[in-house]
């Protein structure tokens, strides 16, 4: 049977690309932990995402991998210090230098050890970073296969389209939201609220005409 390999951080857009690949085939979750400051949080929702009764068929254990990016990035840097953009701040503000090189390089490693030749990541339509283009996948994909003598696909199924859209697929799929994290300053596994991530979250249940079922800490945007 073949597998697929799915990058999964627990939040929204992985746990619904996870619930599409396991229905067609058997996937191997992937986490990849690189030193930023909601990683424990994301790892402790992620248990209760993959012991849920939508993820208990065709889904392998979670894998966990590290690659410390904190040698990288400034110890003052937002994403190590939990420090987060605020809500209203654009997508851009969310930058990690090298996240997608990072996160494909060692998932592609792991994945040439066990011989899995399909690598899948939640990469959205409107995301407007440099590792989050096409030609990057295909350029990381064959310097991979090149590089490890073992061929890599690398798929972004989700990668024309909206975060709405994918949260319409995850509630046909009956993945349970409630147990996804999309936060980046979380307060005892709930979502802040007050997060650019929160803002994005939230906004693509509005999109996607559903109610949104997660709690968040401060609900004074949501509710504004």
């Amino acid at each position: 049977m073949s597998v697929t390999a799915v990058l999964l951080s627990g939040g929204l857009d992985s746990a619904v690309l996870a619930a599409e690949e396991a229905a067609r085939a058997e996937i191997q979750p992937i986490y990849v932990s690189v030193g930023l400051a909601w990683e424990d949080a994301e790892r402790a929702m992620l248990s209760r995402l993959l012991a849920a009764d939508r993820f208990r068929a065709r889904v392998r254990p979670l894998v966990a991998l590290t690659v410390d990016m904190r040698d990288v990035y400034a110890a003052t840097h937002w994403a190590v210090q939990g420090t987060p953009p605020a809500y209203h701040t654009p997508d851009e503000d969310v930058y990690l230098p090298g996240r997608n090189v990072i996160l494909l390089g060692k998932a592609g490693v792991f994945c040439a050890a066990v011989r899995i030749d399909r690598l899948a990541l939640g990469t959205l339509g409107h995301n407007p970073f440099p590792d989050a283009t096409p030609a990057f996948r295909s350029a990381m994909a064959e310097a991979l296969s090149l590089g490890l003598a073992h061929a890599l696909a690398i798929d972004a199924p989700f990668a024309d389209m909206s975060k709405g859209d994918v949260v319409r697929r995850g509630a046909a799929l009956g993945v349970p939201f409630e147990l996804t994290l999309s936060c980046m300053s979380p307060v005892d596994l709930t979502h802040c609220g007050t997060c650019s991530k929160c803002r994005e979250r939230h906004d693509a249940f509005v999109e996607a005409g559903l109610a949104d079922p997660t709690g968040y800490a401060d609900e004074r945007y949501v509710h504004a």
